[in-house]
């Protein structure tokens, strides 16, 4: 049975009050627009690579049953993860690996050809960068927006700009070329470091309800309240009492 921990996750989000949502979205929605990633996720749904499923081929099946080249657990993990049928993202959660790690390893059975190429541009190119296989040129390359020839030229007027004494950065080189968008370039960076980090659930931060109107237990927490007020009170009379007896048998 195919565990996902990410959709019990998502399981508790959706099950909460609809007014609470709604601020959960505005909040989602601002900082999608600040990293410059709400039109991406708009137009390319379907090219995210942490949604993608990769699938074996005949070798990487063959290899995750008989284990013949001995590879790292790590690997077989992977493999098996992709034979259940197991997104990206969801190999990253179940493993806490965080996404780049997970994108290394997805690099690493791609040159095995233990999995296929993805038909999508954008997921194949997102993979390497993630992995560190391509950097900023090479990934706009492979995903179709950058000519081999317009690369050539922004790899000349990258070094020609750090000989004449600037300290360009490559980015900075394809904006100003016009062949990178400068909101694609910055959620492009944003993504890739954050894909450092790993997605771990932790109820540890889940505060105590101060108060709770409709629980049975505020009413047993009142009677003892009570109660032991009510012994305070006795214990009072009592010590009164026995000042007296003493005093009378004085």
């Amino acid at each position: 049975m195919k565990q996902n921990i990410f959709n019990l996750f998502l399981d508790k989000v959706f099950n909460v009050p609809l007014w609470i949502k709604q601020v959960m979205y505005l909040k989602l929605m601002d900082e999608m627009q600040a990293n410059a990633c709400e039109d991406f996720l708009r137009s390319h749904k379907d090219d995210i690579f942490s949604t993608f499923i990769p699938t074996l081929t005949f070798k990487g099946k063959t290899e995750l049953t008989e284990r013949k080249c001995g590879l790292d657990n790590n690997i077989y993990n992977f493999l098996q993860s992709c034979a259940n049928g197991y997104s990206i993202l969801e190999i990253s959660v179940n493993t806490f690996l965080s996404m780049e790690e997970v994108a290394k390893y997805y690099e690493l059975c791609l040159e095995q050809n233990f999995i296929k190429i993805p038909e999508s541009k954008e997921i194949h190119a997102m993979a390497g960068f993630i992995a560190g296989k391509f950097r900023t040129g090479e990934y706009f390359k492979q995903k179709g927006e950058l000519t081999v020839d317009q690369l050539q030229q922004a790899i000349i007027s990258y070094k020609e700009a750090n000989q004449n004494g600037n300290t360009a950065r490559f980015g900075e080189i394809l904006i100003s070329l016009g062949y990178v968008k400068e909101e694609n370039l910055k959620s492009l960076f944003i993504l890739k470091e954050e894909a450092k980090k790993r997605f771990i659930l932790d109820y540890t931060t889940v505060p105590k309800s101060e108060t709770t109107f409709t629980n049975e237990n505020q009413k047993y927490e009142e009677q003892i309240s009570a109660l032991k007020d009510e012994n305070i009170k006795l214990k009072r009379k009592m010590l009164q009492l026995l000042e007296l007896v003493k005093k009378n048998n004085q």
